[in-house]
């Protein structure tokens, strides 16, 4: 009859949009769980062969870390990082935001462990200084986190401790600093910047033609902005790291990175690749923030660099 309601059919698409509900739900605890338990702590080694050193050369094998965001409990991280130096890395290179909670220090240093023993060098990020804060992570989506930094001036991490113990085994601070090392056998001219996204970046502290007559020019920094990448390779650094993304921390199956919380494209957001006559990487980082504690399809990493002659 017209006008009347078929209270069966009702009843059952009222059923059937409950059970999309309850799976859709379901789908979302399973995928929170993975990505904030198993992936978050799914740690990975990639390895890359870069063909940046003169014909005849050694080869020189560096292990890029970056972003660890340490708390004092993560110990499979610890242990992880810990357990990195069985690869003999001739060379260590930290690209900050090694902390994320002001007891952090001691664990941190007892992470690298005997990685300290070997040659290093080192930049801080931003949440060296500064804590992580509870905020919406979401936000991240549609803005960039540097505008989160405009209201706080005082550090309340110690981040002078952090660089004293790196600093006191021998690794080079390369905050707005040139310096020069041997590793490997290799005399290795270095520069780095403070983090571009607190705004202490100083690149006219280290501008100028990186020297010819070493056997490697490596340019350092934490956030791999363009306006800085373009200047190391200008001035002929061979080799740029930096670390910061994430990877995009949260990435799509067959779409990648959603976002990199910086100036640079969402293609190099972490990996190898090139920025004009330079090779630069950028470490997907092995932590994340404790407020906001998932990894989706973008694995915590460090990176092995076999540095091997030009052809």
């Amino acid at each position: 009859m017209t006008g009347v309601v078929d209270m069966g059919r009702a009843g059952r698409a009222l059923r059937g949009v409950g059970k999309a509900a309850a799976v859709a739900g379901a789908v979302g605890v399973a995928g929170f769980a993975y990505a904030s338990v198993i992936e978050r702590n799914w740690f990975r080694l990639r390895r890359y062969e870069i063909p940046v050193l003169a014909p005849g050369s050694a080869r020189l094998r560096v292990l890029h870390l970056s972003d660890a965001h340490l708390t004092p409990g993560r110990r499979m991280l610890i242990d992880w990082i810990r357990g990195l130096d069985a690869y003999q890395p001739d060379l260590v290179v930290n690209t900050g935001d090694s902390l994320a909670h002001p007891d952090a220090v001691t664990p941190f240093v007892d992470a690298l462990g005997p990685l300290l023993d070997r040659p290093g060098l080192f930049v801080y990020g931003s949440n060296d200084l500064f804590s992580p804060r509870l905020k919406n992570p979401a936000r991240y989506l549609w803005r960039s986190s540097k505008t989160d930094y405009n209201k706080r001036t005082v550090p309340d991490l110690p981040w002078r401790a952090l660089g004293a113990a790196m600093s006191g085994s021998g690794w080079l601070d390369l905050n707005n600093h040139k310096g020069r090392l041997k590793a490997g056998g290799l005399d290795i001219a270095v520069a780095g910047v403070h983090d571009s996204h607190i705004n202490m970046d100083r690149y006219e502290k280290v501008a100028g033609t990186a020297d010819p007559a070493a056997d490697l020019r490596l340019g350092v920094m934490h956030s791999p902005e363009p306006r800085n990448l373009d200047r190391f390779t200008a001035d002929g650094y061979d080799l740029l790291l930096a670390g910061h993304t994430h990877g995009g921390q949260v990435c799509l199956p067959f779409y990648g990175t959603l976002v990199t919380n910086c100036g640079i494209d969402r293609a190099r957001a972490w990996g190898l690749s090139r920025n004009g006559a330079s090779w630069l990487h950028v470490s997907g980082g092995m932590g994340t923030s404790p407020y906001a504690p998932v990894r989706f399809c973008c694995r915590p990493e460090a990176a092995l660099l076999d540095l091997v002659p030009r052809s």
